[in-house]
């Protein structure tokens, strides 16, 4: 049974608040308790930016995709729209660069280490499951998308990518 945009906008909704929440929020909270001086104007700009890139990937999601970023809740279309036309992984970016953003404003190594440790986390995560898992839900559509935008690195003009079939 398909869900719907509302499901999948509460869904994703809670999983914000579990995951890049959890993950670039309260994790970095408990490491540095938001104080420390380092370049806040920067820093704050950073998070602030990385925080828009997040939240309109969480909404591609339900949207185009009618589902959730959650593994367990996965979208019925593959999200090929907005950033993904740029980069095929603009979530993770987007939280590590909250962290590093974080870091700046409160100049905290601590900080800068844990940004580097999730990146090879989602890097090991995308590589050895994600990759597999959307090559077995959409075949063909998102092997033509991963040869035609990079997963880390931008693009420097949106690629050409047919929207997804219903």
């Amino acid at each position: 049974m398909p869900r719907d945009r509302t499901a999948a906008a509460l869904g994703s909704s809670l999983f914000f608040a579990l995951a890049p929440g959890v993950v670039a929020g309260v994790i970095p909270w408990a490491i540095t308790g938001w104080s420390g001086s380092g370049w806040p104007v920067p820093g704050a700009v950073v998070t602030a930016l990385a925080a828009a890139v997040l939240i309109h990937a969480f909404v591609r999601f339900v949207i185009e995709g009618i589902g959730t970023p959650a593994p367990v809740a996965p979208t019925q279309q593959l999200v090929i729209g907005g950033l993904y036309r740029w980069v095929r992984n603009p979530m993770y970016i987007a939280v590590v660069s909250c962290v590093l953003g974080q870091a700046a404003m409160f100049g905290s190594l601590a900080l800068l280490e844990y940004a580097l440790a999730l990146m090879v986390v989602f890097f090991s995560f995308v590589r050895w499951y994600e990759e597999p898992a959307l090559t077995r839900q959409f075949g063909a559509e998102y092997e033509a998308y991963r040869r035609a935008v990079p997963g880390w690195f931008p693009r420097a003009r949106p690629a050409r990518v047919p929207p997804a079939t219903s």
